[in-house]
């Protein structure tokens, strides 16, 4: 149920289809928006497609249901399910249902990517066999389960979709580290009040802590402990509340004191399994940026230019302004890329911070930049390309050229990662 674009469910559906299973694909896009995704699936003979919408039928009279992420737990369709008595799952908590190897869990508004791969990072570089799933591009967690057993460990990143099914298995990760929590998807977690809605996210996110047991670990990030002492009810397992710099001469590659803070959590993991301090100090100068966050694509003529189009709320885009701006912020030296889809969060602190930064701002026209064009001086594109020239033609040697969008990319693009591929390709392209 949710084929997507971004490739994970085309990889769940190969992986099914290579198992023998009967296998239907229901999608609310139409075949001609799904048409790269079905073109992967060509091989696969034992494949009906149910696009265009779903349909009640579909949900009767199967084995279970493979849920995608960002489908809502109370859709009619998984109602139907149930009312049928058929088991609905997801990727990577079916994954960790049967894979029988330590799983390591990163959840977060921010920094769960970052920490995610730098964790991965540091475990490989220790000569452990490991892999890097959940959220991310193009990877079938599921389909690693016939090799799970060749590895050590499993990293996943989880979002707070993907750790409903944790929920809904009663599920946590061995070791779970929980980076911040932040606003954000409160269209999704709409409700009554903003408290109610965000409890209602922070209760999906629990999901990485609440089904620990006695000798399991959980490593929360200080911004996020406070909520978790106040909404997550009891911590089973180990807590450690690591301090947010890293040790005296220790290093990371990333600019930002939040990436100091993001390493300082994967420390954590990395000590409590007894990998050498050594070893992960130079694992972490070795380690360079997650593709879409705080990215440095390339240096043109003197300018430096930064994909950071994972930032999609204003929280994230204050933190690269501060990173990429904070000891010249009174030069003004960043052109900033901003503007997108609404998801129904609050601007006024971003609005506040972008003139201490920003020498020009270039706006994407969406419903969000509807919200604060009028509060922010800045020229608006409906034309990505058009955009992107304009902006680098505002920078001068020494500028940085920021894509930090503040918001979703649903209207212009596909979705965000198509925002920052289109973003590199005509970087690129630059002379």
């Amino acid at each position: 149920m949710g084929l997507g674009l971004l490739g994970r469910g085309v990889g769940d559906a190969i992986f099914l289809a290579g198992c023998g299973a009967k296998l239907t694909v229901t999608d609310f896009k139409t075949k001609e928006q799904l048409a790269t995704s079905i073109k992967k699936l060509s091989k696969c003979k034992n494949i009906k497609f149910s696009l265009g919408g779903h349909k009640l039928r579909d949900f009767n009279g199967k084995d279970f249901v493979l849920k995608a992420a960002g489908v809502p737990i109370d859709s009619p369709y998984i109602k139907e399910a149930r009312k049928n008595k058929i088991p609905v799952e997801m990727s990577s908590s079916l994954f960790v249902k049967l894979a029988g190897i330590p799983i390591i869990g990163v959840t977060g508004t921010r920094g769960k990517s970052t920490v995610a791969y730098l964790i991965h990072h540091i475990l490989k570089s220790a000569g452990k066999k490991v892999f890097l799933g959940g959220n991310v591009l193009g990877v079938s967690t599921l389909s690693f389960l016939p090799k799970a057993k060749q590895y050590d460990y499993a990293v996943l990143e989880l979002d707070s979709w993907q750790l409903q099914g944790f929920g809904e298995s009663k599920l946590s990760p061995d070791i779970s580290v929980f980076t911040t929590f932040l606003d954000d998807h409160l269209n999704y977690y709409a409700s009554t009040s903003l408290s109610t809605s965000r409890k209602k996210y922070f209760t999906d996110k629990a999901g990485i802590f609440k089904y620990q047991k006695g000798d399991d670990l959980l490593i929360a990030g200080k911004q996020a402990y406070p909520f978790i002492k106040k909404w997550g009810s009891k911590v089973r397992g180990e807590l450690v509340v690591p301090e947010e710099s890293l040790p005296r001469g220790w290093k990371i590659s990333l600019p930002g004191k939040h990436n100091e803070y993001n390493a300082r959590l994967a420390v954590e993991v990395a000590r409590s399994l007894w990998i050498p301090d050594a070893v992960i100090k130079k694992s972490l100068a070795t380690f360079s940026s997650v593709p879409g966050r705080l990215e440095l694509i390339r240096m043109v003529k003197g300018v430096r230019i930064y994909n950071d189009t994972n930032s999609t709320t204003p929280d994230a885009t204050i933190v690269a302004l501060r990173a990429l701006g904070g000891s010249t912020a009174k030069l003004k030296k960043i052109v900033l890329i901003a503007g997108g889809a609404d998801k129904g969060l609050e601007m006024s602190a971003l609005v506040k911070e972008i003139p201490k930064y920003c020498k020009e701002v270039v706006l994407l026209k969406g419903s969000g930049t509807e919200k604060i064009k009028n509060k922010i001086k800045g020229k608006e594109f409906d034309n990505f390309k058009k955009a992107v020239q304009y902006a680098f033609g505002k920078a001068k040697r020494g500028d940085v050229l920021l894509l930090s969008p503040a918001f979703a990319s649903f209207g212009m693009f596909k979705n965000e990662y198509d925002r920052g591929e289109q973003f590199v390709r005509l970087v690129k392209k630059l002379k």
